[in-house]
C-alpha cells in the first residue's frame, strides 16, 4: 500500500472509531479484498515556498475504495464503502469529494447498493454518508469485540436510482 495511504489508514485505526482492524494489511491482501474499479485518492499539489517555479509536491489527503460484500452472484451489485481522510485534511470536504466519486463510479460499474458499517460514535462519517443518500437500516449490536469492549455498528445503505433499476 502506498505509504501515504497506509498512514491515513493508520490514523483511522488510531481513532478507535473507524475500523475494527488493529493494523494495516499487506498490500496484496488489501488489493485482493477491494474492487479493482472504484478506487480513489484525493491529492493536493503543493509548491514549497523555497522551491523553484516548476517544483511541486503532491500530498495524499484521503482515499476511498469499495469491496464486495459477498462472492455470491446475487450480491454482485452490492459493495461496501471505505472512506478515510487524513487528520490534517478533515473538515475540508475531502470525504464528500471521495464519496461522490465512489457513488458515480459505482453506478457506472452497475453497482446498485452501497453499504457501510459505521461505529455510532463516528458522527462525522455518519453525517457524510447521510448527505449522499445513505440511510441507517439497522444497528448491529455487539457485532465485534475491540480492545476487550463489545462494539455496535450502524448498517447504512444507499440504493442507486440509476444502476439495477
Amino acid at each position: 500500500m502506498e505509504p501515504a495511504v497506509r498512514q491515513i489508514y493508520l490514523e483511522g485505526i488510531r481513532t478507535g472509531h473507524a475500523t475494527f482492524e488493529t493494523q494495516v494489511r499487506a498490500w496484496p491482501d488489501w488489493d485482493a479484498s477491494h474492487l479493482k474499479s472504484c478506487r480513489f485518492v484525493a491529492l493536493q499539489s503543493e509548491k514549497p515556498s523555497s522551491a523553484p517555479e516548476s517544483a511541486s509536491a503532491t500530498r495524499v489527503l484521503g482515499w476511498a475504495a469499495l469491496s464486495a460484500v459477498s462472492s455470491r452472484c446475487v450480491y454482485g451489485g452490492v459493495a461496501e464503502v471505505s472512506v478515510y481522510v487524513a487528520e490534517r485534511a478533515r473538515g475540508r470536504k475531502i470525504g464528500s469529494t471521495l464519496i461522490a466519486a465512489l457513488v458515480e463510479a459505482s453506478e457506472r460499474e452497475g453497482i446498485w447498493t452501497l453499504q457501510a458499517g459505521i461505529f455510532p460514535e463516528n458522527v462525522a462519517s455518519l453525517e457524510l454518508h447521510k448527505r449522499f443518500g445513505f440511510r441507517v437500516v439497522g444497528r448491529r449490536e455487539r457485532i465485534g469485540c475491540m480492545n476487550g469492549r463489545w462494539r455496535d455498528t450502524l448498517l447504512l445503505e444507499r440504493r442507486s436510482a440509476v444502476a439495477g433499476v
